[in-house]
C-alpha cells in the first residue's frame, strides 16, 4: 500500500497562496485552522501530518505569511482533535539538546497514544546559528556527526525505562521498579548525559524517525536511522536513482530496506479539468512578487541578487557544490533544474514558488492519481509527501477526489487498521535495547 503524508504549511505551499481571495493571511498562527486540516487529512485515512520548522525567521515578512508556531506544541493541539493520524514534527539536532528533545517527543507520543514522529534535521544557514550563540554555521560534516550522536543518545534515553518499570502496585505501595531503569551514562564528543529520561517509555517505544536531507551525509544518516525519508525529486529517473541508492545504503547498514519508506514531495494543483488546474497554477504564479523571490533565490545560490536577471538563465559562474555548507542537496536540485530545462530566473522563481524544488503537477484528480501510481509502481517511491499549493481547499480536493481513486485501484487503505504511526507505516514496535533477555531454557 502507498503511504501518504500531508505536509501542512500555513495556507499552502505556493508562496502566493495567501493572496487568493479564499485565503486567511493570518492562518499560520491559528490553531483552529490546523485542527481543521488535521481532521480533513484523517478523513482521507492519510498516514500522517508533517510540520516543517526552522529556529530562525526565514524569508522577508513582506513576501509571505511568516512566523510559525513551535511544531511539537501545535501537534499536541492536533492530537486532541484526531484519533488515528500520525503527527510528525521537525526538530534540529544542531540547536537542541538531546534530553530536552527526547522528553518532548516522548511526551507527544504519550499524549497522542503513539502517533509521534521526529523529522531529524541539522539546519542550514548562518542566521539560525546566530540565534544560538554562534557567529558562523557549523561545518556540514560536523553537523551530521553531531546529529548521529544526538540520535544515538536519544534512543538511549527513550530506552532508559523498561516497559515493565511502572508497576502501580497499590497493595504493596510500590509504584515502580528502580531495577528496570537504565541510566544513560553517555559521554561522547558532543554530549554528556547521565539519564535516565524523566518520562516512561512511550506507546511506540520511541517516535517514528524521519529524515529529509539528500546530501551524501544526509543519506548516510537516513540509511542508519530513518524509518521514513522525505525527499525532493523532479524526474522519475532521479527519483528511481535516489530510491535505489538509499535502499542499498540501508542494506549495507544492516537494515531491512523495506523498513525505510521513501516519500518524495508532490505539489498537486488539482482542477475538475486539466485547463482548470493549469489556470490555478498560472494564477498563483502571477501573484508571486519577483523582487522578494529573487532575493531569496540569491541567498540560496550564494550570489548577489543583482546578478540574477529575471529574463535570463542563471549565471554560468555559480559557486560549486563543494563551496556550499548549508542545504547542499537543495542547492544542487535548484541548479540542476534550471540548467536542465534552461529556465530563466523568472521561470525558475515560478517553479520554486510552487514547491521550493519539489515536483509540481497540475491536472485532474485522475491525472494526479496516475502520476502517483506511476512513480510508486516504477520503484521511485513508497508513497508521497502531499504538499497542497493552497490550504485548506487543496487538501480537501485531494482527500475527496484523488484518495478515492487510489482506493478503488487497491493502492491505499480504506480504513485505519492500526492505532500507532508505526503501525500505519507497517513497522514493528522496537524492542528496548537494554532489556535483559531471559535465559534460554
Amino acid at each position: 500500500m502507498l503511504h501518504l503524508n500531508a505536509f501542512l504549511m500555513g495556507v499552502g505551499h505556493h508562496e502566493a497562496a495567501w493572496r487568493l481571495p479564499e485565503s486567511d493571511p493570518f492562518a499560520q498562527t491559528d490553531v483552529a485552522h490546523f485542527q481543521r486540516l488535521a481532521r480533513i487529512a484523517e478523513r482521507g485515512k492519510l498516514d500522517s501530518l508533517f510540520l516543517a520548522d526552522s529556529p530562525v525567521l526565514w524569508n522577508s515578512i513582506g513576501r509571505r505569511p511568516s512566523g510559525t508556531l513551535e511544531p511539537t506544541v501545535l501537534l499536541t493541539a492536533l492530537a486532541a482533535v484526531t484519533e488515528h493520524i500520525g503527527l510528525i514534527a521537525t526538530a534540529s539536532t544542531t540547536y537542541n539538546e538531546p534530553f530536552n528533545l527526547a522528553r518532548r517527543f516522548a511526551s507527544l507520543d504519550h499524549i497522542s497514544g503513539g502517533r509521534a514522529g521526529w523529522n531529524i534535521v541539522t539546519t542550514a544557514g548562518v542566521d539560525a546559528a546566530r540565534n544560538f550563540n554562534l557567529d558562523e554555521l557549523p561545518a556540514h560534516r560536523d553537523r551530521y556527526e553531531r546529529a548521529a550522536e544526538f540520535v544515538e543518545l536519544s534512543l538511549k534515553l527513550w530506552d532508559s525505562w523498561d516497559d515493565d518499570a511502572p508497576l502501580g502496585d497499590k497493595e504493596a505501595g510500590r509504584w515502580g521498579d528502580d531495577d528496570l531503569l537504565y541510566p544513560t551514562e553517555h559521554t561522547g564528543r558532543h554530549f554528556r548525559v547521565a539519564g535516565p529520561l524523566n518520562v516512561p517509555r512511550s506507546p511506540q517505544g520511541y517516535p517514528l524517525l524521519v529524515q529529509a536531507g539528500s546530501s551524501e551525509d544526509g543519506k548516510e544518516l537516513a540509511a542508519r536511522y530513518a524509518e521514513a525519508v522525505f525527499t525532493a525529486q523532479q524526474t522519475l529517473a532521479e527519483a528511481q536513482a535516489f530510491y535505489r541508492d538509499l535502499k542499498q545504503r540501508a542494506a549495507q547498514a544492516g537494515r531491512d530496506p523495506d523498513t525505510v519508506k521513501i516519500l518524495p514531495g508532490i505539489v498537486p494543483a488539482i482542477g475538475s479539468t486539466e485547463a482548470e488546474a493549469l489556470a490555478l497554477e498560472a494564477e498563483l504564479d502571477r501573484l508571486i512578487r519577483p523582487e522578494y523571490a529573487r532575493k531569496q533565490l540569491a541567498t540560496t545560490l550564494r550570489v548577489d541578487p543583482e546578478v540574477l536577471d529575471l529574463d535570463r538563465e542563471l549565471p554560468a559562474d555559480l559557486p560549486s557544490e563543494d563551496e556550499i555548507e548549508g542545504a547542499k542537496s537543495r542547492y544542487t536540485l535548484i541548479v540542476t533544474l534550471a540548467r536542465r530545462e534552461r529556465l530563466t530566473v523568472r521561470q525558475l522563481i515560478g517553479r520554486l514558488g510552487g514547491g521550493r524544488g519539489h515536483r509540481t503537477f497540475a491536472g485532474t484528480p485522475e491525472q494526479v492519481a496516475d502520476a502517483i501510481e506511476e512513480w510508486y509502481r516504477s520503484g521511485a517511491a513508497d508513497g508521497f509527501n502531499i504538499m497542497p499549493p493552497v490550504l485548506p481547499s487543496g487538501l480537501e480536493t485531494f482527500v475527496d477526489h484523488v484518495v478515492p481513486i487510489l482506493q478503488r485501484r487497491g493502492l491505499f487503505r480504506t480504513e485505519y487498521t492500526g492505532t500507532t504511526l508505526r503501525e500505519h507505516y507497517g513497522l514493528p514496535r522496537p524492542a528496548n535495547q537494554f532489556t535483559r533477555q531471559p535465559a534460554a531454557v
